[in-house]
């Protein structure tokens, strides 16, 4: 097996790295790796459904849909993540237990009694710290885990805080847990370079044909590639959502505001604004405009930079407008 200390710290070159192991490594593999500030939602995920817009965009905090279901999370510097990849002879091979186990073994080490809870968490006192996920294709598997270890808590809840009523879907929901750092219950403190080389040290131990791997200079030009024409794109990010129904208002200067969509695709096919607001102008054209655009603020806005809005709505801007519509 395979064992590789991932240096990168791009959303997007990780999530390609996943892909790259599990697709073009013939050789079981497994991966620490960590990404700065980035939400990672689920392949059947509505990613606007699961992420706060605002935050998001304040923040500067990447969004990439990964290769597995499940839900969404979110990842910063102090978050440790895992991959294993696996060659097996039948789907009995999924097993989120097993991948998670040396983690515990890791842990209880340290002094800290872990618990595989649920369908695919990790827990100390009740509380969350690993959320797991896996993807199969014929007869291998790429399981994946975070290891929340010296996270910012505010950003987590922050960033993938959203009201559930904007969107009306059949994507998979992410349902929120109560979460904790690992370093908060260490007895002996240690940084996240020596925990992360304590559960290297741990699988290379552990697995008897394990062995330390650096990605070559074509490993990193074929990842590089999936990441430039796949993860770093909008039409996988947020195109490869469910469709959706999108509703929502807001109280403006001028009067309460409602955005009424359909959305197919990460693509608006039909705009109804109501509200008891003042237009001068008829609004269909503004209307007419939105349709067959992506639902993404810098494409509404470039057409709605196309109208003067005071022609059209009484006190009620650009921004406004935006704004109701995330």
């Amino acid at each position: 097996m395979l064992c590789i200390k991932h240096h990168s710290t791009d959303p997007y070159f990780n999530i390609a790295t996943d892909e790259y192991i599990f697709k073009h490594i013939k050789e079981d593999c497994f991966m620490l790796w960590r990404n700065d500030n980035a939400i990672i939602v689920g392949k059947h995920q509505n990613t606007l459904a699961e992420i706060n817009h605002e935050y998001v965009k304040e923040k500067n905090i990447k969004v990439v849909r990964r290769l597995s279901g499940g839900g969404a999370v979110y990842h910063d510097l102090g978050n440790l993540n895992f991959s294993f990849t696996r060659t097996g002879d039948s789907y009995e091979m999924i097993d989120f237990e097993r991948y998670t186990l040396p983690i515990i073994e890791v842990l209880k080490e340290l002094g800290v009694n872990a618990k595989f809870e649920g369908r695919n968490d990790l827990t100390i006192e009740g509380k969350k710290f690993s959320g797991n996920a896996e993807h199969v294709f014929k007869n291998k598997v790429l399981h994946h885990g975070t290891l929340l270890f010296s996270s910012e808590m505010k950003d987590i809840s922050g960033a993938l805080k959203i009201n559930p009523l904007k969107y009306k879907d059949r994507g998979v929901k992410s349902v929120p847990n109560r979460v904790t750092n690992i370093s908060d219950h260490l007895p002996e403190k240690i940084s996240l370079d020596e925990f992360t080389n304590k559960v290297m040290a741990h699988i290379t131990n552990s697995f008897r044909d394990a062995r330390l791997y650096e990605f070559t200079e074509e490993d990193l030009a074929a990842i590089q590639e999936i990441r430039d024409e796949k993860y770093a794109t909008w039409d996988w990010n947020y195109g490869y959502s469910p469709d959706y129904n999108f509703k929502q208002g807001a109280r403006t200067p001028g009067g309460t505001v409602e955005m009424n969509m359909n959305v197919s695709q990460g693509i608006i096919k039909d705009v109804r604004i109501t509200g008891d607001f003042f237009h001068i102008k008829d609004i269909s054209p503004i209307e007419k405009a939105l349709e067959n655009i992506r639902h993404d603020e810098k494409e509404i806005r470039e057409k709605l930079s196309q109208f003067d809005l005071k022609e059209y709505f009484n006190k009620v801007t650009e921004d406004d407008l935006v704004a109701i519509m995330f």
